[in-house]
């Protein structure tokens, strides 16, 4: 009986087609509804953890907008100076064509960063609460777009021989041989730290030390980016020569800061939290 070693990845990156008409022929994609789902669902949770600490839905809806606006951009300008500064200083209005692709999850932590410490310093939240409670459906988030990467059939691994590795037809920038399904590995990670913290929130709420679950969720998931990328092919022609590539050299400063907020929060006191504009109907109480 022979024994299967290899999946064959043939699947395509479009849901559908259908013709409107002022646009002519239109996709939808398995990575822009998975992009999209992860908003939906992590609109969904973040408000159950907001109204089980006592804070207005409505802010959901307000972190949400920021939270889309520091991803998106986050995302796009981190691949175009962090992966390919020169096509993209020579042509600077290929930053705004999102559509031709190019996303990097580092960018998207940094826009995320800025986004939030914004929408804390405008409505008077404790911006670690926020971060803390944030991190939970990001988590997910990122679940949902690394599984886009795989209908995408990009970010592949290297050539293995795991009987479990992925020959990803539809990639034709490498050989089409056996290869770690990197983007597979990355997403069920994810998933797995998205279940952890939020069992974790689900314990503590309110009590939850500040800057606890955020700490964790950086030093994870950017230790595991940084092992995954040895696994990884190189994403742009630069990289080929470096020992350490663009990605974990990125991840390396983002895991000194999470371990550096996980070591306060063993130090700092849990903070109650204030809905900002209605104090006496939102307060939390914590046992300090």
């Amino acid at each position: 009986m022979a024994v299967l070693n290899y999946i064959t990845w043939d699947v395509s990156d479009e849901i559908f087609r259908f013709t409107l008409p002022i646009f002519g022929s239109v996709a939808l994609r398995w990575y822009g509804l998975l992009f999209a789902l992860g908003f939906v669902f992590g609109q969904i949770i973040l408000t159950r953890i907001y109204k089980a600490e006592g804070v207005r839905e409505k802010w959901v809806d307000v972190i949400t907008l920021y939270m889309i606006v520091g991803t998106v951009l986050g995302a796009r300008l981190g691949h175009c100076l962090f992966y390919e500064p020169e096509v993209y200083l020579k042509d600077p209005i290929r930053i705004l064509k999102i559509w031709e692709g190019g996303l990097a999850s580092h960018g998207a932590t940094v826009g995320i960063l800025l986004a939030l410490y914004l929408f804390a310093r405008k409505y008077k939240f404790d911006y670690l609460w926020v971060l803390d409670r944030i991190v939970i459906v990001v988590a997910l988030g990122g679940a949902l777009i690394r599984l886009g990467n795989l209908f995408n059939s990009e970010i592949v691994g290297k050539a293995t021989d795991v009987p479990w590795a992925f020959i990803f037809m539809r990639n034709f920038e490498f050989p089409q041989v056996p290869r770690h399904p990197a983007q597979l590995y990355e997403s069920i990670s994810s998933f797995l730290l998205f279940l952890a913290l939020l069992l974790l929130w689900s314990r503590l709420k309110a009590a939850t030390p500040r800057g606890r679950i955020f700490g964790l969720f950086v030093v994870i998931l950017f230790t595991l980016r940084f092992l995954y990328e040895f696994l990884k092919e190189a994403q742009v022609d630069f990289e080929e020569t470096m020992t350490l590539n663009m990605g974990q050299i990125l991840s390396i400063p983002l895991i000194l800061v999470g371990l550096w907020v996980l070591i306060r929060s063993y130090t700092h006191p849990v903070v109650p939290v204030i809905d900002p504009f209605d104090p006496e109907e939102s307060k939390v109480k914590v046992k300090r």
